[in-house]
């Protein structure tokens, strides 16, 4: 059913990713033969979604450590280590991109010589990548059981396939439920400013033969109040130890309108993404530039010289989430007691 390609590759000499910022229209790929190409992807948002950019930037750091020329350990080491902070300088809030630069350096780091060093890293880098397609398949599973026949579900953002290696995460139990054949309709939020809804999410329900209904982002409420909302399912970026999500722009809007109304609000995310180290004031929210929200497609729709403040990400508060979906099962409340049970080991920033 989901006839998509994964997001990110490695063929042992070019990391391969789907070309995100042209979708829907065309479904086309960027290939990657350095680091600084791998990084510019990230900031760029060629590949977006917090689990496909871990594995994007352990797939770099195999690239990097077959394309160096260093040979002794040490200096292999030293070279990795300046490809992870430059990964690490990409975007700031994402929890799995720092999860999975730390497993392959430490993969690297106790590794004899260089020869041991390349062969290590790149196994790392393709067990993360394959980790990550057992855990949105195993969410899936999880989370299919909160989906009954006849519900109107609703999601923002894209926390899809092309958000992960593949299958996703928030839409992980859609397609689980669909392919069960269980009918249901899903309403998408457009998700401005780079409109992920719209483009990606949209695309790839529409793709699985999911009845999909895009709306606008201010049209959640009147959805949610007028038509019904049976249930809303969101990704994550990054979840805190006490249970606080951060994700995309809006996400906490959402939450809101969902507590208001009574709608079950779910988060779908790997323990990959789960930060057991960092309060909330440690997480830094990413600023993006202006024209993301000023200029569609190269026509600028808001007048020159305005402010213009464009956070990416915001903090929802585990108050109004109903529960987090794993690949470990869906944890409830309360969240704090329950995360640590997982016993989730932290990463460096």
């Amino acid at each position: 059913m989901i006839d998509l390609p994964r997001t990110v590759d490695f063929d042992g000499e070019r990391v391969i990713l789907v070309d995100q910022r042209k979708l829907p229209q065309e479904l086309s790929f960027v290939e990657c033969y350095d680091i600084e190409c791998v990084a510019s992807a990230i900031r760029d948002m060629v590949v977006r979604g917090a689990p496909a950019i871990g594995a994007t930037a352990a797939f770099g750091l195999a690239l990097h450590s077959k394309r160096i020329g260093a040979e002794g350990r040490d200096g292999l080491l030293k070279e990795l280590r300046r490809a992870a902070d430059i990964l690490r300088s990409t975007r700031p809030t994402a929890y799995n991109m720092f999860w999975a630069i730390d497993r392959v350096m430490r993969a690297a780091e106790s590794s004899k010589d260089a020869e041991e060093m390349r062969r290590r890293v790149e196994e790392e880098a393709r067990s993360i990548a394959e980790e990550d397609v057992r855990a949105n398949i195993a969410i899936g599973e999880h989370g299919k059981r909160l989906i009954k026949e006849g519900y109107r579900v609703m999601t923002i953002c894209n926390a899809g396939s092309l958000a992960t290696v593949w299958f996703g995460t928030a839409t992980a139990p859609l397609y689980t439920a669909k392919m069960q054949g269980i009918d249901f309709e899903v309403y998408v939020l457009e998700t401005r400013p780079v409109l992920q809804g719209a483009r990606i999410t949209s695309f790839e329900l529409k793709r699985a033969g999911i009845p999909v209904k895009l709306i606008v982002d201010g049209a959640a409420g009147y959805v949610i109040s007028e038509i019904g909302i049976d249930l809303i399912i969101t990704g994550a970026d990054r979840i805190l130890s006490d249970g606080t999500v951060f994700n995309k722009i809006g996400t906490y809007t959402l939450s809101v309108l969902a507590k208001e109304h009574g709608v079950p609000f779910y988060v779908a995310a790997p323990t990959s993404t789960f930060d057991p180290l960092s309060r909330r004031e440690d997480v830094r929210i990413e600023m993006r530039e202006a024209d993301e929200v000023a200029v569609i497609n190269g026509k600028r729709i808001a007048p020159d010289g305005i402010a213009i403040l464009n956070p990416a990400f915001d903090r929802t508060p585990p108050e109004n989430i109903t529960g987090i979906i794993t690949e470990r099962g869906i944890i409830g409340k309360p969240f704090e007691e329950k995360i640590k049970l997982i016993g989730i080991r932290g990463a460096s920033p």
